[in-house]
């Protein structure tokens, strides 16, 4: 038995007159009842009810403590009824793809931003994948497979991994039809995606890497797709980092049977018995407008 539960037997046995009717109320039987009364005095040092075989009353600490004990038990309820504040306010930390993150997290962060006036945003975008527990990060966006077994995850799509080059350079350096046929071509490396000069393709279940001689290297994705639209080479990149230039015919997708599995794009927060409202708010509100995103249903 819990101190609630004692302070709130002590008021049940002098409300009723008698242990065996305020066992009947609180469903205990008369032996139960009569030990807990007798743990309570012990505990508080004083007779707290006199009982003989007629008769049961309070004893001045008796009635003192249940006085105290009505008001603390009232207030104990009061808290229980009360309207739960909304707990949508605060800090909300994110991260995610440095690309992604300023295309298409952005702007849903802004409008959760717009929908809950009490809350703050801190965005970090990185292309590297922070830890969410050392950065205090409450959402991240990963784009892969995940490392940590034990993040919460939401998927919402998935995006490929694409080999690229304007029309005006294939037109002049000619169309690769195969991995091998990088090996003729000034090639562009993104290194801030890997460092490795060494792309790996798939066909029929068969993987192979082709190995790199790269013309160019760019630690910046942007600066890198824009050497590829300028046709200074061939590159590659994930397909919702140039889906606007294939769209607007700035670049071609080359090699499309020899691309490897796609790769899942998710939505994952630090596991845990509750999640705190702010972070499922931002889960419900954000996940439903990422999924709807053509990039990460057309691969």
């Amino acid at each position: 038995m819990d101190r609630l539960d004692e302070l709130a037997l002590l008021v049940a046995v002098i409300d009723a007159g008698g242990l065996a009717a305020a066992g009947r109320k609180l469903r205990r039987s008369p032996a139960a009842m009569t030990r807990a009364l007798a743990a309570l005095e012990e505990r508080m040092g004083a007779r707290l009810i006199e009982r003989t075989t007629r008769r049961l009353a309070p004893t001045e600490a008796g009635r003192d403590l249940a006085e105290r004990a009505r008001r603390l038990l009232a207030d104990y309820e009061t808290a229980l009824q009360a309207p739960v504040p909304d707990a949508v306010r605060g800090t909300l930390r994110i991260t995610g793809p440095t690309v992604f993150g300023g295309r298409h997290l952005t702007p849903v962060v802004a409008d959760f931003l717009a929908a809950h006036p009490a809350v703050q945003a801190d965005l970090t975008l990185h292309d590297r994948n922070l830890d969410l527990i050392e950065g205090e990060l409450h959402v991240a966006l990963r784009i892969g497979p995940l490392a940590d077994s034990s993040l919460l995850v939401r998927k919402l799509g998935e995006v490929r991994r694409v080999v690229v080059a304007s029309p005006d350079y294939l037109a002049g350096r000619g169309t690769p039809l195969e991995p091998a046929d990088l090996a003729g071509h000034d090639l562009i490396l993104t290194t801030v995606v890997s460092a490795s000069p060494e792309w790996r393709f798939e066909k029929q279940g068969k993987a192979r890497a082709v190995r790199l001689e790269p013309r160019l290297r760019v630690n910046n994705v942007e600066a890198a797709l824009a050497a590829m639209a300028a046709g200074r080479g061939i590159g590659r990149a994930l397909s919702y980092q140039v889906a606007p230039d294939l769209a607007a015919g700035r670049l071609v997708r080359l090699l499309p049977d020899f691309e490897p599995p796609p790769l899942p794009v998710q939505l994952v927060t630090v596991g845990g018995r509750f999640m705190p409202p702010l972070v499922r708010a931002f889960l419900d509100f954000a996940a439903p407008r990422l999924e709807r995103l053509a990039v990460l249903r057309e691969s």
